[in-house]
């Protein structure tokens, strides 16, 4: 018999879904901000140009993402709360019904008929809609995701990850500005690589190789970019 996820695996699985989704965030921030950075540095050498860029850059892809979030987990979350008003009416209306369907499943999952008849009258007489919400769409009434808390979490992860070229780019000396931030965002994507990989349970080294490969594409274009517009523009 396959048994439906337990509580543990549930509660496990969205711990990494969020941690995946904070590592995300960090390397979008990370690669943004550093995008940016770089092409107005092969504009212009004006240091408080590249800086004022850079924190446009990183309040902006911030407030962005958090919306982003905001929206995108608000819509999963009107959805879901109109599926579990569909199934308390269901299960108002046809109690027995709904009881035969869960043995159904359980039955279909490999169990015998009269132990999935008895597991479904144990979880209806406990709690018949969490068992149905978890059957039918693999959600927990007490445990849906906050719009409020995943924009704030977006906006936290993508602001920690812009920090690190900002704040290279700003402090590193004027001869080093570029090196430094290349080598800051190269650590930075290794390590949420080396991070999104572990939650995700991949193979490490390809997560850490692909984020530092496109996170270097997008610096060195956008500063190829930045270097042929300042060139045209002097």
């Amino acid at each position: 018999m396959n048994e439906s996820p337990s509580p543990t695996s549930e509660s496990t699985n969205a711990l990494l879904n969020k941690l995946r989704a904070a590592v995300l965030g960090a390397n979008d921030g990370i690669v943004s901000t550093a995008a940016v950075v770089m092409g107005v540095a092969g504009a212009t050498p004006d240091n408080q140009a590249i800086a004022t860029a850079g924190f446009a850059a990183l309040i902006a892809g911030a407030l962005s993402m958090a919306v982003g979030e905001y929206v995108s987990v608000s819509s999963q979350s009107d959805s879901e709360k109109s599926f579990i008003r569909k199934e308390k009416q269901a299960l108002k209306l046809d109690p027995e019904g709904e009881e035969a369907q869960l043995a159904a499943y359980y039955e279909s999952q490999g169990a015998s008929p009269e132990t999935a008849k008895s597991v479904a009258a144990d979880l209806s007489h406990s709690n018949a809609l969490r068992a149905h919400l978890r059957m039918h769409f693999g959600i927990d009434e007490d445990d849906l995701n906050s719009p409020v808390q995943a924009a704030v979490a977006s906006l936290f992860a993508f602001t920690a990850g812009g920090l690190v070229p900002f704040l290279a780019v700003i402090l590193a000396p004027d001869t080093a500005k570029l090196p430094v931030t290349f080598c800051a965002v190269v650590l930075a994507l290794a390590i949420t690589g080396y991070l999104s990989a572990r939650a995700g349970n991949a193979h490490k080294g390809r997560a850490i190789v692909r984020l530092i490969i496109g996170g270097a594409l997008a610096m060195g274009l956008t500063y190829a970019i930045g270097a042929l517009f300042g060139t045209q523009l002097h």
